[in-house]
């Protein structure tokens, strides 16, 4: 690797109206390279992007620094130079792919778009070389594709028409803005090889934004730690994951869900990343750091250089000690109750309609005979990758969608039997926590109302005034204020929302709830608060969860038992030590081995190749041989449930 920097960013100030968004950012990128800047939402890691490519809101100046790209300064560039140099010297791929793609043009329209501009092309030379850009980000049946639309895609194959947008000037350094976020561990695996690749074949560097750990320790080669708008430590990320200088980046790693971390409250970082509309006149992390001295609170402290391109913001990185290594905690396992639901042959086919006269020609058969069993005060985790029919299964066990066939067997009830009016009293019995806490929170409710809406609607607290302390209370448990019930959803961070909405689930005191992904839309530090939160109200109440997941990480932490899913179908179950120490399916290794790890040891991540089916037109047989290493003809069978001990069972014809 050269050492000249292909980016160097020095002393970068960018100011939101009145607000300091960036202060005196200093990095660099080198050719080739992948360099991770870090920190939770909030912090201006994307705001750092948008300076470099001078996309700020109308709002948005850059008040002081410079940004040198192959050695021209960007910030002095006049506008319609700077349009050459977005897409053809700098790209960006961003968050979330379904809003950043024009949902009325063809893919073929908007990589021509691209390559007209950057690259000069026109007519037949635009649809070859757009037939060539899809095919080196993986996507099948490239001249087909061209001319679909967005939304006829699935989320690994947007953000693949991203990345091939963004190549399609032949740019020499990608900004990845969070590139893997919404994405399943096996579409993340595939899009984080992609990106390697194309850095092996075009020497392209990237500059990857993101708060996952996981993913910075399996692709960056250096990082940056971001925390309200400055950067707080520097260096190669082997360096920083084998002993981390400031006391930020030492509290994001020890609040990471880990296995070995079972029966222990994960390590927190209390309050938030603190508002930027303040003349801060010490450390920015010294409210919330447990080392912080009068000092910290005093006076700002002083950038070190150390050796080693090593570099760290606090009068106290000398005395931080290293990483001890997780040692396992003896967890004090609950009695395994009676079982609380028992779930057998369920089926959710929604009917194709088509013609003049709408006749059903088909269906969709997104859970397709599946058997659960959740007992009382114990976690079951539903994982697999987005579309296997999880949430579906969630909600009609809930009956919130109608069920085709199977019995929901609940404390000896078969609610699939009962009719709305008699299964109005079980309502209050079981409770739904849902993955994205704004969207679930009415905006012109108060908070306190929105919470009491469950006690006034089943009638459980007429009286208004008993009603407002039972709200109260609720709201105490779950670690916010009172004053938060007269105040709206929109004034909470993402982490108290999902605590708003644990205290309303709790409101109507429930057996079980169905936590529907309530971490993946957190950053790792509140992500721990919650799964915290999780445990202890399981403890002190005996709470039963299903718990819906793709984040294997979270599930090794709560769940006592887990069932992997895929295409509508269990295809292993089992305690999680059993899945997680010795999984049978080779879906389940692909799972396991696809997850980032901090601390990965040397084993080979198996990259599955395509998507998941259309569960329209599901494979006969075992649903997953398509897409199975260890495919052969007797998988065109359907796979007998084969048992392994007695709570560990796999459809697999390779494991008799």
């Amino acid at each position: 690797m050269s050492r000249a920097p292909l980016l160097q960013v020095q002393h970068l100030s960018t100011q939101l109206g009145s607000l300091r968004v960036l202060e005196d950012l200093n990095f660099c990128v080198y050719p080739g390279e992948t360099f991770a800047l870090l920190g939770e939402s909030g912090c201006g890691k994307s705001m750092t992007a948008l300076s470099l490519l001078r996309l700020l809101p109308p709002n948005g100046r850059i008040v002081s620094g410079q940004v040198h790209l192959n050695g021209r300064d960007l910030l002095q560039l006049p506008e319609f130079a700077m349009r050459q140099v977005r897409g053809g010297q700098l790209a960006m791929i961003f968050q979330e792919p379904q809003t950043s793609l024009n949902p009325v043009l063809t893919l073929g329209q908007q990589l021509a778009e691209s390559l007209r501009l950057h690259r000069g092309l026109s007519g037949q030379a635009i649809s070859e070389r757009a037939v060539d850009l899809l095919k080196a980000v993986g996507i099948p049946d490239p001249e087909r594709r061209l001319g679909e639309y967005p939304h006829q895609l699935s989320g690994g194959m947007k953000q693949r028409v991203m990345i091939a947008m963004a190549l399609a000037g032949e740019p020499k350094l990608l900004i990845a803005d969070e590139p893997t976020t919404a994405l399943d561990v096996t579409i993340q695996a595939q899009v984080l090889a992609l990106l390697k690749q194309l850095q092996r074949d075009t020497g392209l560097a990237v500059l990857l934004i993101t708060h996952d750990l996981g993913v910075v320790a399996e692709t960056a080669d250096r990082l940056a730690v971001l925390y309200a708008g400055q950067i707080l430590e520097t260096g190669p990320s082997q360096a920083f994951f084998e002993r981390p200088l400031h006391p930020y980046s030492r509290k994001l790693l020890e609040s990471l869900p880990d296995p070995q971390k079972r029966g222990a409250p994960l390590a927190t970082i209390e309050g938030r990343v603190p508002p930027l509309d303040q003349r801060f006149s010490g450390c920015r992390f010294a409210p919330r750091c447990p080392l912080a001295q009068e000092i910290c609170h005093q006076e700002i402290p002083p950038w070190h250089q150390l050796d080693g391109e090593r570099g760290v913001r606090c009068f106290l990185w000398e005395s931080t000690p290293p990483l001890v290594p997780v040692r396992p905690v003896s967890e004090k396992i609950r009695e395994a109750g009676e079982t609380l639901l028992q779930v057998e042959g369920l089926r959710v086919h929604f009917p194709i309609r088509g013609g003049l006269f709408r006749r059903v020609r088909g269906a969709v058969k997104a859970v397709d005979g599946v058997d659960l069993c959740l007992r009382r005060g114990q976690t079951l985790a539903l994982v697999g990758e987005s579309g296997c029919g999880k949430t579906t299964v969630g909600k009609a066990i809930l009956r919130l969608i109608p069920i085709t066939a199977g019995t929901i067997q609940y404390d000896g009830q078969d609610l699939a039997r009962l009719r709305p009016r008699a299964l109005r009293p079980y309502r209050k019995e079981l409770q739904i926590i849902f993955q994205d806490p704004f969207a679930s929170l009415n905006p012109r409710l108060l908070v306190g109302e929105s919470i009491a809406e469950g006690l006034q609607a089943l009638g459980l607290v007429p009286d208004p005034k008993a009603r407002r302390r039972r709200v109260v209370q609720l709201l105490e448990q779950v670690g916010l204020d009172a004053s938060a019930y007269e105040r709206y959803p929109h004034e909470f961070s993402g982490g108290q929302r999902q605590r708003i909405c644990i205290a309303r689930a709790l409101a109507v005191e429930p057996k079980l709830i169905l936590c529907d992904e309530p971490t993946s839309a957190l950053d790792v530090s509140v992500q721990a608060q919650i799964l915290n939160l999780l445990r202890r109200l399981q403890q002190d109440m005996g709470l039963s969860y299903l718990f819906i997941s793709h984040n294997l990480s979270v599930v090794a932490y709560l769940a006592q038992e887990v069932a992997v899913m895929y295409l509508g179908r269990i295809l292993e179950y089992g305690r999680v030590e059993e899945i997680l120490e010795a999984p049978q399916h080779p879906y389940t290794r692909a799972l396991l081995s696809a997850v980032p790890q901090i601390y990965r040891t040397k084993k080979q991540i198996i990259r599955l190749p395509g998507e998941l089916p259309s569960p329209a037109q599901p494979p006969p047989g075992c649903h997953f041989h398509p897409r199975c290493p260890e495919a052969g003809p007797d998988c065109l069978q359907p796979p007998p449930k084969i048992k392994r001990s007695e709570t560990h069972w796999v459809r697999c014809v390779r494991r008799r």
